[in-house]
């Protein structure tokens, strides 16, 4: 199976942005068209599509120009409307508020399960962040990952559907992010926020782990979501995000695992569960991960992380899902299992993994972090 393209880019948020836009042309348009076809399906037109993008744009904006600059410069480089590249960015809220103004529910969210293995459970005490990501399983040839070079603060690594600034990923200072879908009965009800991959990709664009915590917790956004974050120096947590307040979980024992439903007993005190229609397994899929991990408590390595996120128990409703039909059709799937070592700045991607269990190793350059910091 095709290993997911590797693109390199450096310089000016502009020139940076060209170049991803020209290395990753096939994959950016193929990722417009996933997201367009279905709001054409819906009976938008590219007008109107442009129109729920426009709604964002102000607000990010104001929240990172440079990374404007960066979406500019990927439709320059893939020949593209600017919209369209801002609305890979924008795609969960867009399809969202799309299915909402026409009386129904988007009901084929990004799944998700991810994990930190971290201290003593560890086998040398090291960390280790990971994800399986569910999606759609055209997305396997949309992806891509993503080497930012950067003279202003950290280099950043991270896997994306092309022409998006950043999924999950790390940078050259040991910070990690995952994400995982939520729901609640407070989303999109208080206003445009942040979109989802803005939020990640600045995060790890700062050069102090501290200043990425804040900007996760805080900024505001329009729906729920997950965000865990951990640090190469031994610390991880996980956010659960309602649009306007954060919920933290820590780990326990060394581990920290999170799927798609609340967990938090403050947030279920205070906000409604509605993700379980969509992810009914999600109840399962942390409690799997999770004993498969504790069984090796101490020991744990990578290839331990793959071994849970390859379960299979209750398929293809499993942690690691094969392609199956989705509620409204469309075809599901585990697009992709990424396991990332952020002291050494490795990052392993097999795509499909139901299917295929061949890893590519992706890496950071770790002696530019110390001429970054100088």
């Amino acid at each position: 199976m095709t290993p997911f393209p590797f693109v390199d880019i450096h310089g000016t948020p502009r020139e940076r942005g060209r170049q991803y836009g020209a290395a990753a042309t096939d994959r950016t348009r193929k990722s417009v068209e996933v997201y367009a076809r279905q709001l054409r399906d819906l009976g938008y037109s590219w007008d109107e599509i442009r129109g729920f993008v426009a709604d964002f744009l102000p607000k990010m904006e104001d929240f990172a120009p440079e990374l404007i600059e960066e979406m500019r410069g990927i439709a320059e480089g893939a020949n593209v409307d600017f919209e369209a590249v801002a609305l890979i960015n924008c795609r969960t809220e867009v399809m969202q508020l799309a299915h909402r103004r026409k009386g129904m529910v988007e009901d084929d969210p990004d799944g998700c399960t991810g994990a930190v293995i971290m201290g003593p459970a560890s086998a040398d005490g090291s960390v280790i962040h990971g994800q399986n990501w569910d999606w759609r399983a055209e997305c396997a040839e949309t992806a891509i990952v993503l080497r930012v070079r950067r003279e202003d603060g950290p280099d950043v690594l991270t896997f994306t559907e092309a022409g998006g600034l950043a999924r999950n990923g790390m940078n050259s200072v040991g910070t990690a992010i995952t994400a995982n879908y939520l729901e609640s009965d407070r989303d999109y009800k208080l206003g445009v926020g942040i979109p989802l991959p803005l939020i990640r990709r600045k995060a790890l664009e700062l050069e102090h782990f501290a200043l990425s915590l804040r900007t996760i917790a805080v900024t505001p956004k329009s729906a729920s979501n997950n965000m865990i974050l951990s640090h190469a120096g031994g610390f991880a947590i996980d956010f659960e995000c309602a649009p306007d307040e954060t919920f933290p979980l820590y780990p326990e024992d060394g581990l920290l695992v999170h799927a798609n439903h609340w967990i938090s007993p403050v947030a279920l005190s205070k906000l409604r569960e509605a993700g379980t229609p969509s992810t009914p397994e999600s109840f399962y899929r942390d409690w799997r991960v999770k004993q498969i991990l504790k069984a090796r408590h101490g020991k744990l390595t990578a290839e331990d992380m793959k071994a849970a996120f390859f379960d299979d128990f209750g398929s293809p409703y499993a942690v690691c899902r094969p392609p199956r039909p989705s509620q409204h059709g469309n075809l599901s799937a585990t697009v992709a299992m990424v396991i990332m070592r952020p002291a050494e700045g490795i990052m392993e991607v097999a795509p499909l993994p139901a299917l295929n269990r061949t890893f590519t190793s992706y890496s950071l350059d770790l002696s530019r972090r110390t001429k970054n910091a100088a």
